[in-house]
């Protein structure tokens, strides 16, 4: 259970002993008695030393570039070149001088100002007076630590003017680092300040911090440089020699400044992580504290192991102590004992400032102590974490300390939430109506509503089911009754709950209502819906939670937005599957991270036979590298309505739940509101400035189609909507890029490429197939691409002029015949490669870079990897999918019935008698069927004809460049040991615009998946660690995803750590 703080607390600490021993080293290869380099050499080990400072400002202005550019700027702060002289003088011009101990510890004498600061902050503030003390003790220790170094040395060396020069530069340089992190004190007295200018002044450097950030990173870097070019020349050193190191030279340093700058990177991301994963103590405080006292152990260790050597070599009448031992060493620095780097470490045994290190030593831990006290939130935010995002390269413990805000927001201020659970039924089975009532019950249990237990006051829900189509008419009778459907989800209830409910169903305007009371207190509000008193379909049962929020918006107007802002929706299909741990981690997003309107989880299609096989590979990819790079680089366009958490506060925000529940009157509005409800509410809240986002750890299964015909009619449904969203989103990229700081202008741009190749999909596939043809049968490529085209070609045809049943059986025998072909092809390639003895051609090189990503990335989710044996089929049926599935959609995009689920009236069910005004309003109704039918064939022409106008160009140009040869590319095949095999590969300029864009595609969601894969990791441990642990034991979800992320947090760590 804590292996997988062993493993972090344990690397953690290993970088940060790396990062601070081998930047000591190179202070001490830069010390004028240092033999290991020539004195002409030093240069170099400065030059280093430079880099060292620098990388991290490099690295921060490189991310602010990326995050400026859709945010504000101004003018950078005056601070940045105070620190950056005072780092720059302190670690190249005095460190070099003095001893390594000194070295060591110096660095935590810049907490001299934060000290300061921290008893003034404390002084000036109200309620935060708790580290008053041990901020002054910790000022006054860290002045006397100044003073004994100070006295100390001179007293070493009282006529020596270098020394004191030397060590004037080294308290100079570091009272001026300490000024780094002036903004982490000034920020408390801005916001507690009742000094309007100082609140506007925080404000505005809030708000323009990514440009500050970059013209601060320029400035640090400039004066670095300024500082190391001027002390080379005033030092009598040469910058020529730089270009002239010997090998064995350049190899050590090269080594060493290498594994500083990686080391110094990782134990950076380690502390952030660290602070996530809720592991303050014992992965952050402990490491950063300890690092410099296991330095200076590891540097001394050698001292007293030649000390005892010593002791024995001499004769048994001699004695020798360790004080006449170290002279021995210093002065005989050409004998055995004195190594090229043996003297300094021996000064270091005889350096006076003992007592100056332990004081500036207790100083820092005196500054920091209030973090020990920290009592943060799961996946707390970086920002909330940290006052900069620079951390410094040359003394990163320090930096890391220093730069952990004072007032960081606890536990203490969340405010419980509330959850309002809403299901939408229609025409579910018993066993699919099942798995979502348990799923709510364990969900009573995880959280009983017992307002005498405060340890489960951080949410309360309640369920609501919105149940379409609940009523039928009985022969006999005149009122209305529930259908079997609404029968069977009160017998359930009654089964779960292991006895029959005392509340009754009561009559409502809509319908019905029942309320259930679970065994936990929590309730479950059933709202049967009669489609001939309301409207039905999945959009308007949503619409009907409004009626759940209109307390909270009473409460908003009363001044109480909070309440608002803590208020979520939890979107489910009546036959969803998930555990309580999923829904805590989507809980986590939206009340961590304000800006968040919807969070959606993991979905996994449940079910038997090839069709839910299919489903299963492509849900996974479309999971595992589509939504993860939304996730990363922009936002998630579509939260399912399956599992999604929404907030209360971005649904009522102006234009969209007024907008969401908008009757669908223009021909468009059928396809985009009403055919991908879920994805049409996303857009809104995109275009609102909410981020969308998507959490791989929440689980959550539903049944998906296990048949050829159900699922083409699903995907009838979500093709056409898909597009129409993303073609308003693009339509509106200006606009959406300035209100929603996650949807820049280059995720719009990979979006418009995913939009190119959806719309270009069936020729790319026809260009494909035409490919194949040519490899198989070694026919010319012109003429396979006409073979190719002519298929597809008539089943387009057929599909305006037969039924959609028929349109389908067609369909799957074409299905058949391709996955026929693409398994021939498959095996074909293979067997080329295996004759060739080469994986060296275009099309080879990019099936097996495919294959690699798509392994790894399954390796990277080591709970699925069984899902990679499904891949085949879904190889071989990306004809299928891609070519056939669009070009019924296209076609058929003019019915706008679900298709799935659809059931016809029950034989002898009873009819009302129409009076005349009943007739008049039905014969109304079926006019404006008419006209609605009309409206939407004629958008579906226009539609159909640019689509397919477009691939026609695409096809007729492959051709054209096929005929007559046009920029066409020769390569030579080589086998692999690059030899030519004397064979010839003739690429088109199509097939090598379809594999480039394809490869930067993958390429590009590989890096998100990468990056998401290990948020993912530091927020399921941090659930693991904060949960109450009697809370665990009922979740399956826990177990199963612990060990999947045990061991890929074990195989992260030690490729880290070899790396």
């Amino acid at each position: 259970e804590r292996t997988p703080w062993k493993l972090c607390s344990t690397g953690y600490m290993n970088f940060v002993f790396v990062f601070q021993a081998s930047f000591l080293l190179l202070i001490t290869l830069s010390h004028e008695g240092t033999k290991t380099l020539r004195a002409e050499l030093k240069p170099v080990t400065l030059l280093c030393i430079g880099c060292s400072l620098i990388a991290p400002s490099v690295l921060l202005l490189l991310k602010s570039i990326w995050k400026a550019c859709y945010k504000s700027s101004k003018q950078p702060k005056k601070a940045s070149f105070i620190v950056s002289g005072g780092l720059a003088v302190l670690t190249i011009v005095a460190m070099p001088h003095l001893d390594i101990v000194t070295n060591v510890t110096i660095l935590n004498g810049v907490a001299v100002l934060s000290a300061f600061l921290q008893a003034v902050t404390q002084c000036a503030a109200k309620g935060i007076k708790i580290f008053l003390l041990p901020s002054i003790i910790a000022f006054l220790v860290i002045l006397i630590g100044y003073s004994l170094f100070l006295i100390l040395y001179i007293l070493k060396d009282p006529t020596g003017m270098k020394t004191a020069t030397w060590v004037g530069l080294a308290i100079c340089g570091s009272i001026l680092v300490s000024f780094n992190w002036w903004e982490n004190y000034f920020r408390v007295i801005c916001v507690r300040s009742k000094s309007n200018f100082l609140k506007n002044l925080f404000e505005d450097l809030t708000k323009c911090q990514n440009m500050l950030h970059i013209l601060s990173s320029l400035l640090r870097i400039v004066v670095t440089a300024c500082v190391l070019g001027a002390y080379v020349p005033l030092a009598k050193m040469d910058w020529v020699v730089v270009t002239s190191i010997p090998s064995q030279e350049t190899r050590i340093v090269a080594i060493i400044i290498g594994v500083q700058l990686i080391s110094s990177a990782l134990c950076h991301w380690f502390a952030l992580a660290a602070c996530k994963m809720h592991a303050l103590r014992r992965c952050f405080i402990l490491p950063l504290y300890l690092a410099s006292l296991a330095v200076i152990a590891l540097f001394i260790f050698p001292v007293i192991t030649y000390y005892q050597e010593h002791q024995k070599s001499l004769n048994t009448t001699e004695n020798s102590n360790f004080t006449s031992y170290c002279a021995i060493a210093v002065n005989e620095r050409n004998q055995s004992l004195s190594g090229n780097m043996f003297p300094q470490l021996v000064n270091s045994c005889l350096a006076p400032p003992s007592g100056a290190a332990a004081s500036w030593w207790i100083g820092l831990v005196l500054t920091t102590i209030h973090i020990w006290y920290l009592n943060t939130f799961r996946i707390q935010k970086t920002q909330d974490l940290f006052v900069r995002r620079l951390y410094e390269g040359a003394f990163i413990e320090q930096s890391l300390l220093l730069n952990t805000r004072f007032d960081i927001r606890t536990k203490k201020d969340a405010t419980p939430s509330m959850v309002y659970l809403c299901a939408t039924m229609w025409h579910e089975t018993y066993e699919e109506m099942m798995n979502i009532m348990i799923s709510v019950f364990r969900l009573d249990q995880y959280r009983p509503k017992i307002l005498t237990q405060p340890k489960f006051d951080d949410f309360t829900f309640e369920a609501h089911i919105y149940f379409d189509d609940a009523f039928t008419n009985v022969q006999g009778s005149q009122d209305r009754h529930l259908n079997t459907y609404a029968k069977d989800l009160v017998k359930i209830i009654a089964d779960v709950q292991q006895q029959i409910p005392d509340q009754t169903i009561i009559k409502t305007p809509y319908g019905a209502r029942l309320v259930v009371v679970m065994p936990h207190e929590n309730n479950i509000v059933v709202h049967f819906k009669d489609k001939e008193l309301i409207r039905n379909k999945k959009r308007w049962s949503q619409v009907g939670n409004i009626p759940s929020l209109i307390n909270v918006s009473v409460l908003a107007k009363l001044g109480f937005a909070n309440k608002k802002h803590n208020t979520f929706l939890l979107a489910l299909d009546g036959d969803t599957d998930f555990q309580p741990a999923a829904v805590m981690m989507l809980i986590d997003r939206l009340k961590m991270y304000p800006r968040v309107g919807a969070a959606c989880g993991r979905i996994h299609p449940t079910g038997s036979g090839p069709a839910v096989w299919f489903q299963k590979f492509e849900y996974a990819i479309s999971h595992w590298l589509q939504k993860s790079a939304e996730h990363v680089f922009g936002c998630v366009l579509c939260s399912p309505g399956c599992f999604s958490l929404f907030r209360a506060e971005a649904l009522m925000d102006d234009n969209v739940m007024k907008r969401y529940s908008t009757k669908s009157t223009e021909p468009s509005h059928y396809i985009q509101y009403d055919q991908g409800e879920d994805r049409w509410l996303c857009t809104l809240l995109l275009k609102q400035g909410w981020r969308v986002e998507y959490n791989a750890a929440s689980d959550a299964y539903t049944n998906a189609p296990e048949n050829f015909k159900e699922l083409y009619n699903q995907r009838k449904r979500w093709g056409p909507s898909t597009m129409a969203n993303v073609v308003d989103l693009l339509g509106s990229t200006n606009i959406v890029s300035k209100r929603n700081l996650s949807m820049s202008k280059p995720f719009m741009f990979y979006q418009l490429f995913a939009m190119i190749s959806a719309i270009l999909a069936p020729a790319t596939i026809c260009l494909m197939v035409a490919g194949s043809l040519s490899f198989l049968f070694n026919i010319n490529a012109a003429g396979a691409l006409v073979i190719a085209v002519i298929p597809p070609a008539i089943y387009l045809g057929l599909c305006f002029k037969l039924k959609p049943d028929t349109q389908i059986t067609i369909a799957a025998i074409l299905s058949v015949m391709y996955a026929f072909l693409m398994v021939v092809v498959t095996i074909s390639i293979i067997a080329s490669m295996v004759k060739e003895k080469t994986i060296l051609t275009p099309s080879s090189i990019f099936i097996v870079a495919v294959s690699i990503i798509y392994t790894v990335t399954a390796l990277m989710h080591p709970q699925e990897l069984h899902l990679v044996f499904y891949g085949f089929l879904y190889i071989i049926c990306i004809p299928s999918a891609y070519l056939l599935l669009t070009i019924y959609s296209m076609v058929n995009m003019n019915s706008v019935s679900w298709g799935t689920r659809e059931t016809k009236p029950a034989a002898g069910a009873a009819t009302t008698v129409d009076t005349g005004q009943q007739a008049k309003t039905k014969a109304d109704d079926i006019e404006k069927q008419k006209k609605t039918q009309n409206d939407l064939q004629e958008l579906r022409n226009k539609i159909n004809f640019s689509f397919f106008f477009l691939n026609a160009l695409w096809l007729v140009a492959a051709f054209i460049f096929q005929v007559f040869d046009v920029f066409s590319l020769h390569i030579n095949i080589v086998d692999l040991n690059l030899k030519e095999t004397g064979g010839q590969i003739q690429i088109e300029p199509m097939s090598l615009m379809f594999i480039l864009g394809f490869a930067i595609s993958v390429l590009l969601q590989f890096v998100g998946m990468l990056y998401h894969r290990v948020s993912t990791l530091i927020h399921y441990i941090a659930f693991l660690e904060t949960e109450l642990k009697q809370q665990k034991s009922p979740d399956k979800q826990v177990l199963a995803i612990s060990v999947e992320m045990k061991v890929f947090l074990t195989v992260f760590i030690s490729l880290t750590v070899c790396h």
